[in-house]
């Protein structure tokens, strides 16, 4: 065999081996046989651990698990201990006892953080935290039945501190933001989509993340006599898609959300207009009113204030707020209902 395809085969067999520190692994000799390489001496911990390594390849978890158990007892300061960790933590996940071998992979994340298998700790704890985020239950008693998300919002969180800008941190970014949303704490779910947009730009899944923060927003809404900062920001959001990526917009609908957006935030000015007129303040009325039609004239919440509201205050306004509006209402109200209320302003005047 040429020389390169031999130096081809053992980096691949390097590779395919979960960690090359510490194991035995095989190369092509100048014969093109295949000679094990890495030897551990017999009764060795390297060997020792060899055989729990070797346990859990061929499906025996639980013998695998023992060997690493009785492993670590003896040899914890040893520098191959963080690969004794992942052995056992391994052998827990493949008797399906995900929690448990959260501890093994806690272990390696804090305590070995410069060794080969750290970065292989935190793709196992992100797997099992994708798994409780989407409704495995924990175990307890030897039953599973305990909700886990709460350790998988955990695990999102220290993945993306611990592997901060990789695709790694990336993934639990969205899968974080996706779990509040699941779990309808749109607040948060909305406070996550702007931080994974914030941190991953150019990431393949912005798309989602926008599309989430704006139907994140809307539902953090609760009505006229609540804040409505969080439609505002959808309805920013929204405009901002429809420039940068009119497919995305269209897909989604935009226009009809924004429209929705634009009824909720004047039947919000519309109800503020109200409580003026309740404590005798027609002036902020009428201005409230003002912001109402020239913001959000084609709405229901407009029509109401014109047909309803404007008749109310306009014989209580002083004359120099009289003089500013002038006959704006009077065109307004032709406009959207047919009727200027002359009458009633003729009274004032």
């Amino acid at each position: 065999m040429p020389y390169m395809h031999r130096i081809t085969a053992t980096l691949i067999c390097i590779i395919l081996t979960p960690l090359a520190y510490g194991q035995e692994h095989y190369v092509l000799d100048q014969n093109d046989d295949w000679e094990l390489q890495n030897v551990a001496e017999e009764g060795s911990p390297e060997a020792q651990l060899a055989q729990a390594r070797k346990q859990l390849a061929q499906g025996n978890a639980a013998e695998s698990q023992r060997l690493a158990t009785i492993w670590l007892d003896r040899n914890k300061r040893n520098p191959l201990a963080s690969e004794a960790y992942l052995i056992r933590g391994d052998a827990l996940f493949n008797q399906k006892e995900y929690y448990e071998a959260l501890f093994d992979y806690e272990m390696i994340a804090r305590s070995f953080y410069e060794s080969e298998a750290f970065q292989i700790a935190l793709q196992r704890e992100f797997k099992i935290a994708q798994m409780f985020a989407n409704g495995t239950l924990r175990k307890k008693w030897g039953m599973r039945f305990l909700d886990a998300t709460d350790e998988a919002e955990e695990i999102f969180f220290l993945i993306q501190e611990r592997s901060d800008a990789s695709i790694l941190a990336e993934s639990a970014g969205i899968e974080l933001a996706d779990l509040y949303f699941r779990r309808a704490q749109m607040k948060l779910a909305s406070e996550a989509y702007q931080l994974f947009l914030e941190n991953y730009p150019m990431s393949t899944l912005v798309g989602k993340a926008k599309q989430r923060l704006v139907y994140a927003r809307l539902a953090t809404y609760r009505g006229p006599a609540f804040d409505d900062k969080g439609l505002i920001d959808a309805r920013d959001e929204l405009i901002q898609l429809e420039t940068l990526n009119p497919r995305h917009a269209n897909k989604i609908n935009s226009s009809a959300i924004i429209v929705r957006i634009d009824e909720s935030v004047a039947q919000k000015l519309l109800r503020t207009a109200k409580w003026y007129m309740i404590v005798n303040n027609p002036v902020s009325a009428e201005y409230t009113v003002r912001r109402l039609v020239e913001n959000h004239l084609h709405t229901q919440a407009a029509v109401e204030a014109l047909e309803h509201l404007v008749p109310a205050f306009m014989h209580q306004l002083p004359p120099v707020i009289l003089r500013e509006i002038g006959d704006k209402y009077q065109i307004l109200q032709e406009e959207m209902l047919g009727d200027t209320f002359a009458a009633q302003v003729e009274i004032v005047q």
